[in-house]
């Protein structure tokens, strides 16, 4: 079974990230072939700055290697460092269908905030599906509100393999992540970048403090009871720790006398010992470039071979390039 799954270098990665994703398909990387990319491509719809795009692509490198993608197990690359991906987009982009895009989310929820989208924008679900085709991938991990992607990614193949009159495409299918209740960020809202409610995976000391005693509360007295199962802070701290751990201070808040600022260092704590061993291996690789260049280097070359072979196929049902007669 071939798994593939990419992140945008849009900002750095935070706790919604790991929680809601990234450790779950990191725990897939055992599989026949796993690819995971840096969709630094995807990512120009958004961000226009060279210098913050090569940063965020560096860090997001960084930040999959610490927190436990193995290369020995996994194949991690940059997309731009894959030219058969957009070559094949175009092949795909021929038989996609205008009407097929505009009932994409991304492209209608811009539209609906008055937003003129451009044609990047419009098209990146055809590059999304050229990133999942082209590496003949069985199952895509996405949560609940991507599944539209891969249905798109199913529709363009399936249309592509009439036309051309063979099974040139591999259809995929979306494995969907269990995300289970929502990572509440510090205003308690889902943590999400665009909402600026985030815990970053690698803050540390004062700011990591910092962000967490800021989290929003009620005002609840001190002496009272508190519900764990309706507190942010608790949420957080489940995430984090073990049952034992859990059950433990759900018995403090349902005592009383405990204030919030507690249940917050708590937290802290916790966050401090879970990411440690993440943060270790992350300062290690950030001293050693070189070795990272090289991983990534490595990860292109893995998947530019297997891009190769499906291009080719589909090259061929197209008609272009030498032929035999």
């Amino acid at each position: 079974m071939k798994v593939l799954s990419g992140i945008q270098p849009t900002g750095r990665l935070h706790w919604g990230n790991y929680f809601g994703a990234i450790r779950q398909y990191i725990a897939l990387q055992g599989n026949e072939q796993s690819f995971y990319f840096i969709a630094d491509l995807h990512a120009l719809t958004s961000v226009r700055d060279p210098k913050a795009l090569s940063a965020a692509t560096w860090d997001a490198a960084l930040d999959l290697l610490a927190l436990g993608l193995d290369p020995h197990r996994a194949t991690l690359f940059r997309q731009s460092d894959i030219p058969e991906v957009t070559e094949l987009m175009w092949l795909l982009m021929t038989v996609t269908q205008h009407s097929l895009l505009e009932k994409c989310h991304s492209y209608k929820d811009k539209v609906a905030k008055g937003i003129s989208p451009d044609a990047g924008l419009f098209t990146y679900p055809v590059l999304m599906a050229a990133d999942i085709l082209l590496y003949d991938s069985d199952i895509v991990p996405v949560g609940a509100d991507q599944i539209q992607h891969l249905e798109v990614t199913r529709d363009i193949a399936q249309r592509f393999n009439t036309i051309y009159g063979g099974e040139f495409l591999h259809l995929p299918n979306a494995r969907v992540l269990e995300t289970g209740a929502k990572v509440p960020g510090t205003d308690g809202e889902k943590m999400s970048k665009s909402y600026g409610n985030t815990i970053e995976i690698f803050e540390t000391g004062k700011t990591l403090r910092k962000k967490i005693m800021s989290i929003k509360t009620d005002s609840t007295p001190m002496d009272a009871t508190k519900n764990p199962d309706s507190c942010s802070v608790f949420a957080l701290f489940k995430l984090l720790t073990s049952p034992e751990q859990q059950a433990a201070l759900a018995d403090r808040y349902r005592a009383g006398g405990m204030g919030y600022g507690e249940a917050k260092q708590a937290v802290f704590e916790a966050a401090t010992d879970y990411f440690a061993e993440a943060r270790a291996r992350r300062s290690k690789l950030a001293a050693d470039p070189e070795q990272v260049e090289d991983i990534l280097a490595a990860g292109a070359k893995t998947a530019r071979a297997k891009g190769q072979a499906v291009l080719q196929r589909v090259r061929e049902a197209c008609g272009l390039g030498h032929q035999k007669y």
